[in-house]
C-alpha cells in the first residue's frame, strides 16, 4: 500500500497545488505539522480559553460540542460565559480551516457548503459505544439518517491537546480497494425499503442506492474483525498543533487516542471536484455498471 499520509509544510501551502488535490482527491490525508506555529495563520487557543479543557464541559448527552452553520451552539455544558467563550474559539478555528482550505484547493471555493464545527473534548480511549458507533475501528463516514446522494465530506482537524498527547489515527487502504472487498457480501438495495424508513422518519430524505452502499461498507468494515486487524494500515500520531485533512467519505480512518481535538466540515457536490471520477459515487457507478443516484 502506497503512503496514505502527505507532510506540507505551511510555508509551502499556495493555491491549487495539483499533486497535493490529486492526494486528497485519492482519498489520501494532507498533513501540515506546523499549523499553529505558522505565522499568523494556524489555530492555538487563547489563554482564557485553557478554561475550557475539561470533559465535563461536554453535555453528557451529546458526542461533542458543535457550532452549526448558523453559528448555533450545541453539546456544550457551563454557564453563559463558558458558551460564549465556547463558540468563540470553534469560531476562530472555522475560520482557519475555511482560509486553509481556499488556499488548498481554490477551485472548490463558492461550492463548498458549511457545515458543522466542533470541539471533542473527550478521552478517545475510555468511549464506550456500539460497534457501528465505534470510531476507533476501521471505515468511511455515511450516516444512517442523513443520505446525501453523493456529496462529499472535507474536514480540517487539528489536535490541540495541551499535554502533549497525540491524535492517533490508522488510515487504512484507498477507497476502491476497500469497495472491491466488501462489495460482493453487501444487502441489494430495496427502493420500496428505502421510501418505506423515509416515511417513517427514519431518514430525513430518500436514501439513494450510492447512500445505502456508502452504510453497508461502513458497517462491513466495522464488523469485520480480521480486517480490523490485518488490513492493509498506518498508524500515525497527529501532534499538538498539526492539522491534517481528508475527504472523510472516502479515507478509510479510525482514531485510537487522544483528547481535545478541533474538527471542520464542509460538504461539496463531487460535480465541482477537481478530478470527478476520483469520487466514491463515481468509483461506485463504475464498479456497480448502473448510475446510483
Amino acid at each position: 500500500m502506497d503512503k496514505q499520509i502527505v507532510d506540507i509544510d505551511m510555508a509551502d501551502v499556495g493555491h491549487g497545488n495539483p499533486a497535493w488535490i490529486a492526494a486528497l482527491e485519492a482519498g489520501k490525508v494532507l498533513y501540515f505539522p506546523n499549523f499553529g506555529t505558522y505565522g499568523k495563520a494556524g489555530f492555538a487557543p487563547q489563554k482564557e480559553e485553557l478554561a475550557l479543557f475539561r470533559e465535563d464541559i461536554r453535555d453528557p448527552k451529546s458526542r461533542n460540542i458543535s457550532l452549526d452553520a448558523g453559528g448555533n451552539l450545541k453539546g456544550a455544558a457551563g454557564d453563559d460565559a463558558d458558551k460564549a467563550m465556547l463558540a468563540g474559539m470553534i469560531g476562530r478555528f472555522r475560520a482557519e480551516a475555511e482560509g486553509l482550505l481556499g488556499n488548498l484547493v481554490p477551485r472548490y471555493g463558492e461550492h463548498l457548503r458549511r457545515g458543522a464545527t466542533s470541539f471533542r473534548p473527550s478521552v478517545v480511549q475510555t468511549r464506550v459505544q456500539s460497534w457501528r458507533a465505534d470510531d476507533r475501528r476501521l471505515h468511511v463516514d455515511a450516516f444512517p439518517s442523513r443520505p446525501n446522494r453523493g456529496e462529499r465530506l472535507l474536514r480540517v482537524f487539528t489536535n490541540v491537546n495541551l499535554e502533549g498527547q497525540p491524535r492517533v489515527w490508522r488510515v487504512g487502504e484507498p477507497f476502491e480497494d476497500v469497495a472491491r472487498r466488501f462489495l460482493p457480501r453487501l444487502k441489494p438495495y430495496a427502493a420500496w425499503q428505502a421510501k418505506l424508513i423515509n416515511a417513517l422518519g427514519i431518514t430525513k430524505s430518500l436514501r439513494s442506492e450510492y447512500d445505502h452502499l456508502m452504510l453497508q461498507l461502513h458497517d462491513a468494515m466495522k464488523s469485520d474483525l480480521d480486517y480490523q486487524k490485518n488490513a492493509p494500515q498506518e498508524t500515525f500520531g497527529f501532534p499538538p498543533g498539526c492539522a491534517w485533512v481528508c475527504f472523510s467519505d472516502q479515507t478509510s480512518h479510525s482514531v485510537m487516542a487522544g483528547q481535545y481535538m478541533l474538527e471542520y466540515t464542509a460538504q461539496l457536490s463531487p460535480l465541482h471536484q477537481y478530478d470527478k471520477d476520483a469520487s466514491p459515487l463515481a468509483i461506485l457507478t463504475r464498479l456497480q455498471g448502473h448510475a446510483l443516484v
